[in-house]
C-alpha cells in the first residue's frame, strides 16, 4: 500500500513539473486571448493514471503563477484544468477521441470569462470562446491524442503502480 502511495505522488509530481516546464517554456503561446497551451496536451494523462488529476491541477496553478497570471486566472484557470482532468478520468474506458473533450469544454467556457473580467479584454465573450476553444482543440485534441498514441503502447510500463 505504501509503495502505491509513493508511486501515485511521484507520478502526480512529475506530471505537475512537466506541465509547469511546458507552460513556462512556451509562455508566449500559453497566455492571452488566442492561446495554444502546449502543456494542455498532458490533459490526456488521466486516461492512464488518476495521479494526473492532482498533477495537472498543481501544475496549472504553479505554471500560471510563474507565467505572471492574475489571481482569478490562477484560481479559475486551474479549476478548469481540474474539471477537465476529472472528467477525462471518468471517460478513460470510453473511446479515446472523447478523452480530450472535458478539458476543451471546461477551458472554452471558463477562460473567456477570466479574460473579460480578470484582464479586462474587451472582445466579445463568444469570440473569445471560439479563439480559446480552437487553441484547446489544438492543445488537448490534436497534441493530446498524439501523446496518447505515443504513450498507449507503454502504458503498463510508464504508469505501473508498485
Amino acid at each position: 500500500m505504501k509503495n502505491k502511495n509513493v508511486a501515485f505522488m511521484t507520478q502526480a509530481a512529475m506530471i505537475a513539473a512537466i506541465y509547469v516546464v511546458l507552460t513556462y517554456v512556451f509562455a508566449p503561446f500559453s497566455f492571452g486571448e488566442v492561446q495554444i497551451r502546449i502543456a494542455e496536451a498532458l490533459t490526456i494523462l488521466p486516461v492512464f493514471t488518476p495521479a494526473a488529476i492532482p498533477g495537472l491541477f498543481v501544475g496549472c496553478i504553479v505554471g500560471n503563477i510563474l507565467g505572471g497570471a492574475i489571481l482569478p486566472d490562477i484560481i479559475f484557470g486551474s479549476i478548469a484544468t481540474l474539471i477537465g482532468a476529472f472528467f477525462t478520468y471518468q471517460l478513460r474506458n470510453k473511446n479515446r477521441f472523447l478523452a480530450p473533450l472535458p478539458p476543451i469544454i471546461a477551458n472554452t467556457v471558463i477562460v473567456p470569462f477570466v479574460l473579460r473580467y480578470g484582464y479586462g479584454v474587451e472582445l466579445p465573450i463568444p469570440f473569445m470562446m471560439l479563439t480559446v476553444g480552437v487553441g484547446e482543440v489544438v492543445g488537448c485534441g490534436v497534441l493530446g491524442l498524439v501523446l496518447y498514441t505515443a504513450l498507449n503502447r507503454y502504458r503498463n510500463v510508464i504508469f505501473k503502480t508498485a
